[in-house]
């Protein structure tokens, strides 16, 4: 497969598609974001690709201006794949997601990783501030269509999983690692670490 084929399969892209591509955020895509609880972050290393949930109540990202988001990198894992990622790489995609809406924002750009005191302090949580953030300068940014959202029927409440036909944590952590770590035991214990890790 190469371009030319994929364009004789798909033709023209419509005007809608392109016009609305900016490299700010203009006022419509400002509301969108801080209506955003919840995006996927892909950033790219030597290691591979990395794509990371962040969510937060209340706005995920800071919007520092039109063109410059600020991300709280929250306690976690510890696993660092993004900020390692960016280190190397600082190419990074974001995709928000609004609970109850079918528009879904993208936003492409290039990040830095810092630890500048000021800037921490000004995300802290509950008194707790972030251990970096992810600073991403905007190239480019649209919203995507809700004919995705509206395929998955992803906010109707009668297509949402039970809880209990899932596998837990615990169970998984068990199967990947060959019953070494996980079980009912880390499925007992994870709502008390949770919840001392939300900040």
């Amino acid at each position: 497969m190469d371009d030319e084929t994929l364009n004789t399969i798909y033709g023209e892209p419509v005007p809608a598609s392109l016009v609305k591509e900016t490299d700010h955020l203009i006022a419509s895509y400002r509301a969108l974001i801080e209506a955003s609880p919840f995006f996927a972050l892909a950033s790219a290393g030597p290691d591979g690709l990395d794509c990371s949930p962040r969510g937060e109540r209340g706005g995920a990202v800071t919007i520092a201006d039109e063109r410059t988001l600020i991300i709280p990198d929250r306690r976690g894992n510890n696993r660092i794949d993004t900020l390692r990622n960016i280190v190397a790489d600082p190419r990074v995609a974001l995709l928000f997601l609004i609970p109850g809406s079918g528009t879904t924002l993208r936003v492409n750009g290039r990040a830095i990783v810092t630890i500048d005191a000021e800037l921490l302090e000004s995300l802290a949580l509950n008194g707790k501030m972030p251990r970096s953030a992810i600073v991403i300068s905007i190239d480019s940014v649209y919203f995507q269509c809700a004919r995705a959202v509206m395929r998955a029927d992803l906010w109707n409440p009668e297509h949402h999983a039970l809880a209990e036909s899932l596998p837990t944590a615990g169970e998984i952590l068990a199967e990947a690692s060959d019953n070494e770590l996980g079980g009912a035991a880390y499925d007992r214990q994870w709502p008390q670490r949770a919840a001392r890790t939300l900040d």
